[in-house]
């Protein structure tokens, strides 16, 4: 889904620190603002002090500290992150940081690209310049989905692995996509749930556990993987080899990982 919105107000300029390189450098209006902004490298990644970057993506932002949680609020904007979590969740809609959100000395950090996208704004990277940060209207944009691919995504995701850890969840969420992206299978997330090509891909389908209330942690890895979160790859199956007997994708297909009691392949 491609989603057009006007970008307005300032522009940042940041650049991306590789390892090797010496600059450190956040440029708001022609000021470096790489120490007041808190800014720093995590697994290459940009992170920035969620309070300081949070009130100019979103000027007049409240940001309070609030039961181990930081919130954002400004204007119909309503933003929190919890150092330790993998995301950080606005309006409720739920965007992936892998590295999950960080709390350094009193300090919340979050990737700079990810609050940009919370927060209405635009990265863009480019080699020579670094990364251009543009300011938005302060709000984000809509999710990329609809509700109905989150409602069948996070029913597959509980049905499949309710005992999972995260990643297994996530996990099972990129098979699902990956099926719609190849043409070996149908091209929406229900069609692929419910595909019977084959015979019944998905056992919850079949016993009927696929209709069961989700549990909130599948809600959440549903809008994490249909937010872009990916786990295993291109895998396009996967089992538990100790609850079945049916072993032909584990001897026709190639091994990707292994999360939890599922295997992966493609």
């Amino acid at each position: 889904m491609k989603i057009r919105h006007t970008l307005l107000g300032l522009a940042l300029t940041a650049a991306l620190v590789l390892p090797g390189s010496a600059a450190e450098v956040l440029t708001v209006n022609g000021q470096n603002l790489w120490d007041q902004a808190g800014a720093r490298l995590v697994e290459d990644t940009t992170y920035v002090s969620l309070r300081a970057v949070s009130q100019v993506l979103a000027p007049g932002a409240q940001v309070d500290w609030e039961d181990g949680t930081a919130q954002v609020r400004a204007g119909g904007v309503s933003l929190t992150a919890r150092p330790g979590d993998q995301w950080l969740k606005v309006n409720g809609r739920a965007l992936y940081i892998p590295a999950g959100v960080r709390l350094e000395g009193g300090t919340t950090l979050v990737p700079v690209r990810v609050l940009a996208a919370a927060l209405g704004g635009r990265v863009d990277w480019d080699r020579e310049r670094g990364v251009t940060l543009t300011a938005g209207d302060g709000t984000p944009s809509p999710a990329p989905y609809s509700e109905e691919d989150l409602y069948w995504m996070s029913r597959i995701i509980s049905a499949e692995s309710r005992g999972e850890p995260m990643l297994g969840k996530l996990a099972v969420g990129t098979v699902v996509l990956n099926r719609v992206a190849s043409d070996e299978f149908p091209g929406t997330i229900r069609e692929v749930v419910f595909d019977r090509k084959w015979g019944v891909q998905f056992a919850p389908v079949a016993n009927g556990t696929v209709y069961d209330e989700p549990t909130a942690e599948s809600v959440l890895a549903a809008m994490l993987v249909l937010d872009g979160a990916r786990a295993a790859g291109e895998s396009l199956y996967f089992l538990a080899p100790e609850l079945t007997d049916n072993h032909w994708t584990m001897e026709n297909r190639t091994h990707v990982t292994t999360i939890g009691c599922h295997w992966f392949y493609k």
